[in-house]
């Protein structure tokens, strides 16, 4: 099937508003029970998408932060248009629809039992089971970066959250005149055009503070992954001369004590130090052996329900799924709905559908005042995998209407994933 650009766009908009000895047990539930582990964007969209579809189900929702914090628009704390308090929200809104909020984390999931444990000895019982985990960040991919995280000198701050606050308050901290270097990993990792936007944005608060300072770049990547000609065109045009991009530099090392961050070609010291260390599905898919791709570092799927080709009566969806679609808020949503609706048809003993058509759209700032965007659409075809429709694109030039529909789309995925 073919879209013609409004029905692409209105599919797309349609898209995004879419300590005992012993274990202790919940109580008994007659009702089909599915745990989620994880509420971010993915788990916690599906937990409501289960009950909105399967009213009879029993959810439980399992994730050990008080509060979401939204990695979309955290590069906006960076920069200065935004504060912590904009991108925290309450989980309250999930309770309405009948979900059971569990905060605490997983320890052990037995497959064959399927009952998985909690930190706190909570012991849980389920027919389907969803891991929304996110990805965990590999720590021991940089020489030294453990230590140095570990001393509060060097962040990734690739988890919004308490790094978020530490990293912009280095920023303001840092003297005009000084270099914030942001290290890149290799693809693929969570959030493509992230980095790109950050050295956009922590610019931008250095024009208008510290205008003698620089950013310096290093991708480990042979050229810039996600919108190079919207952020090519923001660096020169907006930054002149701020930013210097340095290709195929993998951060090898951090040195905290010298605050320098080592290449295979240079050693570059710097004021703050942003490193991003490579990333890996969530540590909670390794307990039921679901990182099953080639490196062992993503979980495979079947693509129409995201059950885990590893694990049966597991559902892996989001940041932590080996696919070439993007890792986005969006994304996860969308394949949050997906599971959900499978589930549902699972548990009823109908087909899911075969065919399920899925959408991304991702924002971008450039400015306090301009942003680009990059959108698809994409359907599942058997023995091909999930297939964009060719109307999709990317802008090249940040403008203020993708910044005032960046900012309208960030506050309806929160209401929409979190009400």
């Amino acid at each position: 099937m073919s879209l013609d650009r409004r029905d692409f766009l209105t599919v797309s908009a349609a898209a995004a508003l879419a300590a005992a000895s012993g274990c202790r047990s919940l109580p008994a539930s007659p009702r089909a029970r599915v745990v989620v582990v994880g509420a971010g964007f993915g788990g916690a969209a599906c937990a409501k998408y289960l009950r909105k579809w399967g009213p009879g189900l029993d959810v439980t929702l399992i994730e050990p932060n008080e509060r979401f914090v939204s990695c979309p628009i955290s590069n906006w704390v960076l920069g200065g248009l935004r504060s912590m308090d904009d991108i925290t929200h309450g989980y309250g809104g999930l309770a309405r629809h009948g979900i059971r909020l569990v905060r605490d984390g997983v320890v052990a999931i037995d497959p064959d039992t399927r009952t998985l444990r909690t930190a706190q000895g909570l012991q849980i019982g389920y027919e389907r089971l969803v891991l929304a985990p996110g990805v965990e960040i590999q720590a021991d991919s940089v020489r030294g970066f453990a230590q140095a995280e570990a001393a509060g000198r060097v962040v990734h701050a690739w988890k919004a959250g308490a790094q978020t606050a530490l990293l912009r308050r280095q920023l303001e901290a840092m003297p005009d005149g000084g270099a914030f270097i942001i290290a890149i990993p290799a693809a693929p990792y969570r959030c493509p055009p992230g980095p790109y936007e950050r050295a956009c944005l922590v610019a931008h608060y250095f024009k208008e503070s510290k205008p003698r300072s620089k950013i310096i770049v290093l991708d480990a990547n042979p050229d810039i992954v996600s919108k190079k000609p919207l952020f090519t065109d923001a660096w020169s045009t907006l930054y002149p001369g701020m930013i210097d991009y340095r290709p195929n530099s993998p951060a090898l090392v951090v040195d905290a004590a010298s605050m320098t961050v080592s290449t295979d070609f240079e050693d570059v010291r710097g004021d703050v130090l942003n490193v991003v260390p490579r990333q890996r599905a969530g540590a909670v898919c390794n307990l039921v052996g679901a990182r099953n791709d080639g490196n062992k570092a993503w979980c495979t799927v079947d693509f129409a329900t995201f059950e885990s080709t590893a694990a049966p009566g597991v559902h892996i969806i989001g940041d932590s799924v080996a696919s070439t679609l993007p890792r986005s808020g969006h994304m996860a949503t969308n394949q949050a709905r997906v599971c959900a609706g499978a589930i549902v048809d699972l548990l009823a003993d109908r087909a899911p559908d075969p065919a399920p058509v899925i959408a991304n759209t991702c924002y971008s700032a450039t400015s306090d005042r301009t942003a680009g965007h990059v959108a698809h659409v994409y359907r599942l075809v058997p023995g091909k995998g999930y297939v964009a429709a060719p109307e999709g694109g990317a802008t090249e030039k940040g403008d203020a209407g993708n910044f005032r529909y960046a900012e309208s789309w960030a506050k309806n995925i929160w209401a929409e994933v979190l009400s």
